[in-house]
């Protein structure tokens, strides 16, 4: 069957590498750090462009949690492939979530420039931006050039919310200073990590063309491929950087269903009751509705696998009022007193994903979600302020 072609408005940081930048690769032995959604416009694959430019030598492939094709659960350390069905070309394939986290001196060696291009989410615990630091690091202890590929944040980056991660709170889920929804491009916020973590590193991007800052994905014409097997829709994108933190409560956060991340609850959890509760609260954007899901059990963490759980659906009715982590705040809200007897936190992981000691405490101990958003304004108006250095788009 034909499908219509989408019109396109945004030029990929990897199509300009590939021609109008080609000199920065001429010569060059490369290392790709990619996964499956390292693809342009057309769907082709990058490491097969890279693999067929004359202009360079394609002689390593990394890949970040999830592996190459995007095929692994969370937390899942993968290792490293040399040659197998899953090789999809006649070089290494080096994982960076399994034995090591980065690029090893071993693995750089004969290698002249890393290229980083895969698609981010836009949030601080999504670990492909812990992997862009890591490799960045290992580059320039080795003295290896580094580009990145700019791709769009897919959930804008017009709105910054949470708290910014405080210093000692860092973790592969939250590897630098920033806030959970940080409002910049993979492009710049690798420039501003050169700039605060690594300023030997011999960075350079290859901007998009196209591309606005109040663009959501679906505005720049772009085919969605899912960047891991929890990220299925844009929708699961925009829901992701406040839905992600139940992932430190003893609640299904909706993995092993067909709607991770908008389906929320646990085999106590009255839906109806819930939902009637929080569609009382008028959160801007969002409307809930009450539904029962069975887990199928994906992966060994999976929560209340084969249990039947009630909670509630997520409806976002308006994406641009919709604020993700408010309305985490309030679900949490809402459970820390109707379920009190049932709801629990996972403490050392629910502090990891929120990058403070002292959130979990205040949702615990009723702190009102106008109070707690109040005390990270101000970290975020200055975030806000300090990175408008670094915007490369409109």
């Amino acid at each position: 069957m034909d499908v219509p072609a989408r019109s396109q408005q945004t030029e990929l940081g990897l199509s300009i590498l590939l021609s109008e930048k080609s000199d920065w690769i001429r010569g060059k032995s490369i290392g790709l750090i990619t996964n499956h959604t390292g693809v342009d416009a057309t769907l082709q694959s990058n490491y097969r462009l890279f693999a067929e430019a004359p202009a360079c030598q394609l002689s390593a492939i990394f890949s970040p949690e999830h592996g190459l094709w995007g095929a692994a659960q969370d937390g899942v350390a993968i290792n490293s492939i040399e040659t197998s069905d899953e090789n999809p070309v006649s070089v290494p394939v080096f994982s960076l979530y399994g034995q090591s986290m980065r690029p090893t001196a071993d693995q750089l060696e004969g290698i002249d420039l890393l290229i980083y291009d895969m698609q981010d989410v836009g949030a601080r615990y999504y670990t492909y931006i812990s992997t862009l630091l890591h490799a960045m690091e290992a580059a320039s202890d080795c003295g290896v050039a580094f580009i990145v590929t700019d791709r769009p944040n897919p959930i804008t980056c017009t709105a910054v919310e949470g708290p910014v991660l405080e210093s000692g709170s860092e973790s592969f889920v939250g590897i630098h200073t920033i806030p959970i929804r940080y409002g910049l491009t993979i492009g710049e916020l690798a420039v501003l990590l050169k700039a605060e973590r690594v300023p030997s590193c011999q960075l350079k991007v290859a901007w998009m063309r196209g591309y606005k800052r109040g663009m959501w994905y679906d505005d720049t014409g772009l085919p969605w491929v899912p960047p891991s097997p929890n990220m299925p829709a844009l929708t699961t994108a925009m829901l992701y950087p406040g839905l992600c933190l139940f992932e430190g409560t003893n609640m299904s956060e909706g993995r092993g269903t067909t709607k991770p991340f908008e389906y929320i609850g646990a085999p106590w959890c009255d839906g109806e009751r819930w939902a009637e509760l929080l569609n009382n609260c008028q959160l801007p954007g969002v409307r809930f509705r009450p539904v029962v899901f069975t887990p199928a059990p994906v992966a060994e963490t999976t929560k209340h696998a084969k249990q039947t759980c009630g909670g509630v659906a997520i409806h976002i009715t308006d994406r641009t009022q919709f604020r993700p982590i408010k309305t985490v705040l309030q679900m949490l809200s809402v459970l820390t007193t109707e379920y009190r007897d049932y709801f629990e936190f996972l403490p050392a992981h629910f502090d990891r994903l929120a990058g403070n000691i002292w959130l979990r405490d205040a949702l615990s101990n009723g702190t009102s979600v106008d109070a707690i958003q109040a005390r990270w304004m101000h970290e975020l108006q200055t975030w806000r302020d300090n990175t408008t250095q670094y915007h490369a788009y409109p």
